[in-house]
Parts: C-alpha cells; structure tokens; sequence
C-alpha cells in the first residue's frame, strides 16, 4: 500500500471486503493509520482464517479499534499484537474488554485455533500470548473522546452485541464514522444503535443483508416460540446454534418468557432448556454485571424486582455433554454457531437422522460453514471427525433470523442522517453488498453531479479506495480572544431598555433570537433571556467584528489555535521563546562628541558604559589601558533606555537592541539621529565655532555644575511626585518638609518624607528613595506604591 498524500484518505480491506468474516480495515490520512477490527473468517482454519495481514505494514498502525467481541472482529488480535511487527495502541469498550478474554480462552481450546491435529501447522497463539494481549488492550467509555497524536476517535452504542461500539474518528478535521456491526431495532435487551450529533465525511457501512428486509421482532418471536413448541410437543428436539454471546441472551429472555406464561402446556418443566457452552456460566456474569448498559426495560425490571433478568429460572447451564441425560423432547441453545465444531456440531450429527427434530438457524450463516449448508437441506451431511462418513439428514431444517444487523431499510435511514458524501460497504457477501451499492446509488441520484454528490464503493480485500479531501482550516480561538468576541457581539446586539411608570417601552435589536419579558406592577423584571445564537439579518450586520491574535499550528495533532500574545504561555506550554538581538551599523561623518550632545538632548536615560576619550566627561582618572589605545580602538558605548546599546568607533556607529515593541521604536530613533546628525542645523552652528579637532577647555567648576544639575533634575522630579500624591489623597497626605520651595529642596540633603493618614491606617513614604517605609494596611501599601511606579513613569521623560 502506498504512503497517502497530504489530502487523500485511503481505505485498505484486509478482510470483510466482498465477504462476511476476518473484518480488518486500514484507514490513512494525513500520515495517520488506524486499523479497525482483527477477526477471522469462520469458514477456514489457521493461517487461513487470517485477515491479509502480509499485504501491509502493520508497524505503520498508530491505533487499533474493535468493534465488538464476536470472533469474525476480534479472534486474531492477539495474533496482531504478538506475532506481527504491530505496535499501536488497542481500544475497546469496558464489557467487550470484560468478554474478549473468555471467548478467546475457549476459542483457543475448543478449535485450537482451527488447526487440523493431525498436521504440524502451529497454532496462531496460546493462551499465554492472549493473555499478554489483554494486558496491553485500554478500555474506553461511550461518549468519551479519546486523543492519540492527533487522531481523536469516540465510541458510541452499536446494539448488535453487549459493549458493540461504532466508532467516529477524526483527523484534522476529516470524520469517519465506523459502525461495525449495528442494529437499529429496539430488542429485549439492547438500547438500538445511535446517531452521532456530528455528521461524518465518510461512512463505513455494513452491508450484511444487502437489500433484503426484516420480518418485525414480535412476529419472528411468535414463528420461533410457536415452531418451538409444536417440535417438543411431538417429543422432537430442538437444536439451535448460537454464538456463545449476543444473540443467545437475547433468544434466552425469549424463551425463559415464554416457558414461564406456558409451564402447564409444557409440563411444568418436563421440556428442559439447556445452554451448552463451556464459558456460558462465567460470560453470563458480564451479562449480569452491565445491566445499567442496557435499554430502559432491562433496568425497569432490575430495579422493581431486585433481581437480575439474566439470572435464569428455566434454563440450565451445560459445559460438555457427558452431564446431558439426552432422554425426551428438550431445547439446546448450543456453541458454536457455525456448526463448524464443538457441541452444535456433535449434537447436529446426533439428532439431524430423526424427522421429528428440529435444527434451527437463528443467526447469519457465513458462506463456507456447516450453518449455511444445512439451510440448503442437503440429504447428508460429513462428518466432523470423519469426512468420508456421510450422516443422513432427516431432520427438519428452519431459519428465523435474529440476527443483529440492520435490514436495507433501517441502513437506508441511518445512512440519509449521517449525511456523508462517500460510504463505504463493508461486511456482506458480494451479490447482497452489489444490490445494496445500486439502490443506494438511486436513491441519492437527484444529487449526482451537484456538490454534495454521494459517491458508494463496495471494494475487495486488499484493492484501495483513494478519496480526495481539501478541507478548510479551522482555527479555534481560545483565552481571552473569545471574551473579546463575545464583547463585541455583545455590543452589536446590546438591548436597550427604558422603564417608566406607567407606559413601557421596550427597544431591542432586530437580531435577538427570543426576548421574554416578565413584567409585574408597570415594570420591567429584569430577567430578559437572549439566545447565545443570533439570527443573523440581511445585511450580516453593519460591523464586522475583526479578531486579531497568534495563530499557534500543532502539525501533529493537526491543532490550530487562535490566542492572544498574552495568553501564549497559558494555553501553549510546550512552546520556547527566542530572543532576537537587531545590530544596525552606519557610518558617520562627524565627531563623537556632536552624536553624544544629539542623544543627551532626545533621551534622558543614558549610562556610559565605556569612554576611553573622556568625551563625556564622566570619566575623571584615565587608567594606563586607555592611555595606550590606539586611535581606531578607543570607543564610546552609550546605553540608552536600559537597552539599546549605541558604540561609536572612529566614524562608525554600531546600534544594538533586543527586538521588541518598545525597543524597536527607541533604536528607529536613535538611527534616524545618527544618519540626520552631520546635517542638522545645530550641528552645523555648534561645528562653526570650533576649527580645530581639540576638545574646549571645560571650566574649574565644571564638575561641580553637572553635579548640581543633576541635583537639581532629581528634586523637580520629586516635586512633581509629590504634587500627585497631594491629588490623590488630598488633607490626608503631608510632608514633613512643609511647602518647602524648590530652592530649598534643593539645598537640603535630608530625606523628604510624605505621610498618609487614612483613619487608622498611616503610610510613610520615603520620596527621595521612592519606598514605601512603613504602612500598616496592605491595600493602602499596594495603592501608595501604585502611584509611585506611575509617577515615577510620568517624570522620566524621553528629553
């Protein structure tokens, strides 16, 4: 099998394709494959009976899904997961889990895994590689949503079986929905299949009856309990094959009814029912445990009488023959249901040379077996342990189908509400599944050529089905994108209301959905109820609402979400951060005291970090390093704003920053002052009065001016916190420095500290260090320090 390209979705039949046995079906899309069911064909023995296998790579399978417990699903899958290169994840819901591991047991002892004794052929498994494989099997829930990189998949009610799930899959975006085996009708036991809420792109269908239909259930009830009836009443037997779980539970509750309304007719149990199966006893208590997984009958009856409907009055347990005392007429619900070996068969080869008699075919017989042979009501049948002995059949042969597979009408129905655009049939024998395709294909012939054309495929094992999906990307916006949506819808719809006393008027948008509106003694009660989901009006409304934030792809589990910068770390852990350092080089053609006197004048946060020229003249002692520097190494490094990093070396300028918004705006101007600095009108007026490259002489005072600037800046800045403090609190807040003048301020060396006095709570704040000392009460604290940061912010300005 080809590897899939990015929008093809492939289907691969390794069994159960144009057949009715060893389903195994492989889906790949998007580089994901799920395989689902691993059965065995009934009709063969061995490696036989296998599904495909070798026709694709099974270490490829990412998960693996059965449907339900029946051995045509789920009998080779400790085969798959013990002797093939298989290492995907196994999924199944809790009671076929509880089920699979007994069914398997005695499928293991009973046929040795269909092996001929006789030959050398080794059996597919043991016992210890099953249970190895049920060790590594998950159990799922209906209606939960299981994620596995990237394929999502939920299980939902088949009926057909106790624990039958059909399965919905998803990968990026593309639904599939799997049914396996389902029934839509309503039995004695079994809620019917569901309807997912979502519907699927592509649907893979049984196609068990093709178009054929079913007789209702009380009628075959009726058939079935009557034919019964009139064999024992004749003193015949009655054998009725059945698989040892599903449809026998469902044929017991028949039976045990009707023995209990009909005890005298039968003799008050002189007509023993018996069923014979090596694991019935053990599997009936899976039965009896998942009560609550059954319809509302099953529970009615548990609940009111306190005791369970499968613990039986009238029917007796068997696990061999040598305890069946075969004397008179009498019942036999017997394993296996293909007759193909086991106890039905010994029991067919016994009873089927007396006319009085009756074999009895109450499930689907699978082309190939004993079952579908005997329907044919041949003269002779061989026998099991000697072919070349041929068994006369006299006995009487009929056939009441309970099995739980739909007929063409509930399938038709159920595959109109999926509403997918491409199905395709699976586990039916060719000429059903054929007829089925036609009448599907004329049923849905009013859409072909349109859009939404249904296009049905009916392949053969191992011959591929390439569809083409080119879907839409989905982005879900999470975080705090979707409040801003709902704020911006909320305000295209805002209601207005206005109450009087008398006279009500109410105003709403055209586009609510459902507005009610209680209204008690001339009032409106506010208890206005608005649908989350608008109508929308002709002209779509007259704002749009534009949503902007950081599309985040998961490529492997094919995850696209919308969320805002601020909530990146939130939603997206898994994701690391870059920091991108910028470097902008220029030339310049002016010394590197007019750049230094250019930035001095825009910005007023600036640190030297390197002068080895003293063109600052912050640098007072010159060490012996900077002395003997040559010209071209001797630099100027400026920061500015705590980031950007400006180094001037002979006639270059190098800028440096970390890349960010505000970063990004300060280092644009910084360049946009080192390419405009040599040609700037001052710089041309400074540069005329000094011919000569030495530096002016600086004045005796020089330093200590600087000294008394800076002084001077820190106590207006002060000043004007202080001013803030006295808007906020108002008589409550006082400096100890009482209306002092800024001459005064700037004289004194002693701190200046403001009180707040606020009942009992008081705040000591220190305004030459910008701290909070003391405080009392944390909110006043954390409102003070508030409004020193913000008053801090407001007198750093960039000049």
């Amino acid at each position: 099998m080809s590897q899939p390209s990015d929008h093809t979705f492939k289907f691969f039949a390794l069994g159960g394709g144009n057949e009715v046995g060893r389903s195994c079906h492989i889906l790949q899309y998007k580089g994901k494959t799920i395989m689902l069911d691993a059965g065995i064909h009934p009709a063969h023995k061995g490696m036989a009976s296998l599904p495909f296998y070798d026709d694709f790579d099974l270490e490829t399978v990412d998960i693996l899904l059965i449907s339900h417990f029946h051995l045509d699903h789920a009998a080779s899958l400790p085969y798959v997961m013990q002797r093939t290169p298989f290492k995907g994840r196994v999924f199944m819901t809790h009671p076929t889990k509880a089920i699979y591991r007994w069914l398997l047991r005695d499928f293991v002892r009973v046929t040795s895994i269909g092996a001929d004794p006789t030959s050398d052929e080794e059996s597919l498994y043991t016992d210890e590689d099953l249970v190895e494989s049920f060790d590594k099997i998950e159990a799922i829930d209906y209606h939960s949503t299981i994620e596995v990189n990237g394929i999502k998949f939920t299980a939902f009610h088949a009926g057909h079986v106790l624990g039958a799930a059909m399965f919905q899959i998803e990968i990026a975006g593309l639904k599939i929905l799997f049914t396996g085996d389902y029934s839509r009708e309503v039995d004695r036991h079994l809620n019917s299949a569901e309807v997912p809420p979502q519907p699927s792109d592509v649907l893979i269908v049984e196609s068990t009856f093709g178009t054929a239909t079913h007789e209702p259930r009380l009628h075959r009830e009726k058939k079935l309990t009557q034919l019964i009836h009139s064999t024992v009443g004749k003193g015949g037997r009655v054998l009725m094959p059945v698989f040892a779980l599903g449809r026998a539970q469902e044929l017991m509750l028949v039976l045990e009814e009707y023995w209990q309304n009909h005890s005298e007719e039968l003799g008050n149990g002189q007509v023993p029912i018996y069923y014979a199966s090596d694991l019935a006893r053990k599997c009936m208590s899976v039965y009896q445990t998942y009560v609550n997984m059954m319809n509302d009958d099953i529970r009615k009856k548990f609940r009111n009488s306190q005791t369970n409907p499968f613990i039986f009055k009238n029917i007796a347990y068997l696990k061999n023959l040598d305890d069946f005392e075969d004397f008179g007429p009498s019942v036999m619900l017997a394993s296996p249901g293909m007759l193909q070996s086991g106890i039905s068969r010994d029991l067919l080869e016994k009873w089927c040379p007396e006319e009085k008699n009756l074999i009895l075919i109450t499930g689907y017989s699978v082309e190939g077996t004993m079952a579908k042979y005997i329907i044919l009501e041949p003269d002779t049948i061989p026998s099991v342990n000697n072919p070349e002995i041929s068994i006369p059949r006299r006995c009487q042969v009929e056939e009441i189908s309970f099995a739980a597979h739909v007929d063409f009408q509930e399938n038709l129905e159920f595959i109109e509400k999926i509403h997918a655009s491409n199905i395709i049939l699976v586990h039916g024998e060719s000429n059903p599944m054929g007829r089925l395709k036609s009448a599907l294909l004329s049923n849905f012939s009013s859409l072909k050529g349109t859009e939404n054309e249904v296009h049905v495929y009916n392949p053969r094992n191992s011959v591929e089905v390439n569809i083409e999906f080119k879907g839409i990307k989905i982005a879900k916006a999470i975080g705090n994108i979707v409040d801003e949506i709902y704020k911006e819808e909320s305000d295209i719809h805002e209601i207005k209301h206005e109450e009087e006393t008398t006279d009500i008027k109410i105003e709403a948008d055209s586009t609510t959905k459902d507005i009610t509106n209680e209204i008690t003694n001339n009032s409106v009660k506010k208890e206005e109820t608005i649908e989350d989901e608008m109508i929308k009006p002709e002209n779509n409304f007259d704002k749009e609402i534009i949503v902007s934030g950081l599309l985040v792809s998961d490529d492997k589990n094919f995850d696209l979400n919308l969320v805002s910068l601020s909530d990146l770390r939130e939603h997206h852990t898994e994701l690391s951060t870059t920091i991108l350092k910028e470097r902008q080089t220029l030339k310049i053609n002016c010394k590197k005291e007019l750049v230094y006197w250019h930035i001095c004048q825009m910005f007023g946060d600036i640190t030297i970090l390197q002068d080895d020229e003293n063109i600052t003249g912050e640098t007072i002692v010159k060490n012996q390093k900077q002395e003997n520097k040559s010209k071209e190494d001797k630099k100027l490094i400026l920061q500015i704003m705590g980031d950007i990093h400006v180094t001037l070396v002979e006639s270059v300028a190098i800028v440096e920053w970390t890349q960010g918004l505000v970063t990004d705006t300060i280092a644009d101007s910084v360049v946009a002052i080192l390419m405009s600095v040599d040609s700037a009108p001052t710089s041309v007026k400074m540069s005329s009065h000094h011919c000569s490259h030495e530096h002016p002489k600086k004045s005796e005072n020089y330093y200590e001016e600087n000294i008394l600037a800076q002084q001077y800046e820190i106590t207006w800045k002060i000043k004007k916190v202080v001013e803030l403090f006295k808007e906020q609190f108002g008589d409550a807040f006082t400096l100890n420095l009482n209306e002092q003048k800024g001459e005064e301020l700037k004289k004194t060396n002693t701190d200046i500290i403001g009180v707040i006095t606020l009942g009992k709570h008081i705040a000591k704040v220190n305004f030459t260090s910008m701290k909070v000392e003391e405080c009392n009460s944390n909110p006043l604290k954390g409102r003070v320090e508030s409004i020193l940061s913000i008053g801090g912010d407001l007198v750093s300005t960039l000049c």
